[in-house]
């Protein structure tokens, strides 16, 4: 227990800078209005709108070099507390940045720390928790990031840019104060041919001196994966790597085209047909509030369920909220009278919020710290970080063409399509790694799930292929 209780503590503390993404990712949707406004000091214009929701993915999507430069250079920690401090930067560039061009530099450098906190930071969990939980705290990134969406739509729209970044600003301080005290992986040390000091990082996060057959473990985990060799080519030539990928990238682009990216930074315009007493500030915090609760009750139960029935649920009940919203559109721009299903709008974000993050929302950042190999884990996760911020924007790109050209109806009903197309590939495809260390789901991902005999696993893992 006491072990549980130092990696939770670890956990805890790495993932606090989620919180501060997770504000910086939805901060335009509260934000933007307050800059539109008339007694706003920062004056904006249309152009300045679409740069201040973009230049966030590109600082991202710039940072993917850096990211996999720092992290298997300077260690997971490290690049943890780095990307903290430049996060830290952007929220004071925020709140006291005299003109709008000091919000673009602010928006590009949290872009940057977020590349390396989603990252960084679930490659760390995944590598100290023991696999009886790692499923439970690998979540906690994901649910991090949700408090952080919570927090900017209850407080953005209320208080100053000043005080909203002191707020981000917070959960950063207290990461940099705790955080440099916790320990490194035990799976870079081995890396890193530091024995002694992956030792005691081991005896530490398990509370107990005896840690040598797990030491043991990680030893034979990295030995067997370092053997084969590393770099670009390696992660698309061998087949555990290969497959890793091909997983990753199923599954960012299935949680962007489901429509979580466009549903967040629009979800103003969508709710432009709800009925009632609550205002739209109130239905997006009770949106974000329901992701979180939604993601907290998932990540309780991950590691008991299973990956793949959450995400295959979660896929298919998402694709059927989304499908219900598109045939409303549909009646809706057809002159259809809907006055007495004003309220589907509404039901649609709740039910969309419930079941997207149940499992589509946070299953694949739970995935993304197992599934590849510890040589190839800074390139594998960095370019799997790659495409999630591509996807995003292609998805809102992609929503913003066909709803202008084809009607607001079309863009759902092919994000319903594509829900549906990732409960097939979830059924059929991605591989359970519950309860399984990661030297076992190496073997597993090479098609090697019946071995018995550590030695002839290895054998065959470091063989190379035929071609």
């Amino acid at each position: 227990m006491r072990g549980r209780v130092q990696q939770f503590l670890a956990v805890f503390s790495a993932t606090l800078s989620a919180v501060s993404d997770g504000m910086h990712y939805a901060w335009t949707a509260p934000i933007i209005p307050l800059l539109q406004h008339s007694n706003s000091t920062l004056q904006v214009t249309h152009t300045d709108v679409l740069w201040l929701e973009n230049v966030y993915m590109i600082g991202g999507f710039a940072g993917i070099p850096f990211t996999v430069l720092t992290i298997d250079r300077f260690g997971r920690k490290t690049s943890i507390i780095v990307g903290a401090v430049q996060s830290v930067v952007s929220w004071i560039l925020i709140g006291v940045g005299p003109s709008i061009e000091y919000v673009y530099v602010a928006r590009f450098l949290s872009g940057l720390a977020g590349d390396v906190g989603f990252v960084a930071a679930p490659m760390y969990v995944a590598e100290i928790a023991d696999k009886k939980i790692r499923g439970f705290l690998g979540s906690w990134i994901y649910l991090m990031m949700l408090v952080g969406i919570v927090i900017i739509y209850s407080v953005g729209p209320f208080v100053t840019l000043a005080v909203s970044s002191a707020v981000g600003c917070a959960f950063l301080v207290v990461e940099l104060l705790t955080f440099p005290f916790m320990p490194e992986s035990p799976y870079y040390h081995v890396m890193k041919k530091n024995p002694a000091a992956a030792r005691k990082s081991l005896q530490r996060l398990r509370s107990t001196d005896d840690v040598q057959e797990e030491m043991e473990e990680i030893a034979a985990t990295v030995k067997m994966q370092l053997s084969q060799g590393r770099g670009c080519g390696d992660l698309v030539m061998k087949k555990n790597s290969r497959k890793a990928l091909l997983i990753m990238t199923v599954l960012n682009l299935a949680q962007h085209f489901s429509g979580y990216s466009v549903i967040l930074m629009n979800i103003h315009s969508i709710l432009e047909d709800a009925s009632g007493s609550l205002s739209v500030n109130n239905i997006a915090i009770w949106y974000s509030v329901l992701m979180l609760v939604s993601a907290l009750l998932s990540s309780f139960i991950v590691d008991k369920a299973g990956r793949k029935i959450l995400l295959g649920a979660s896929s298919i009940t998402t694709g059927i909220s989304v499908l219900v919203f598109a045939i409303y559109m549909t009646l809706k721009e057809s002159n259809v009278d809907l006055t007495s299903y004003s309220w589907v709008p509404t039901f649609f974000v709740m039910s969309f919020a419930i079941c997207f993050k149940f499992g589509l929302g946070i299953v694949p950042i739970v995935t993304t710290g197992e599934l590849f190999p510890t040589d190839l884990k800074a390139l594998g996760m960095t370019t799997a970080d790659g495409i999630y911020i591509v996807s995003s924007i292609l998805s809102i790109y992609v929503y913003q063409v066909l709803k202008e050209n084809f009607g607001h109806h079309v863009p759902f009903f092919l994000f319903s399509a594509c829900c549906v197309c990732t409960t097939i590939f979830t059924v059929f495809f991605i591989p359970e790694t519950k309860g399984k260390t990661l030297k076992e789901i190496q073997i597993m991902l090479n098609g090697l799930p019946s071995l018995k005999d550590s030695s002839e696993a290895e054998e065959k893992l470091n063989a190379p292929e035929k071609a």
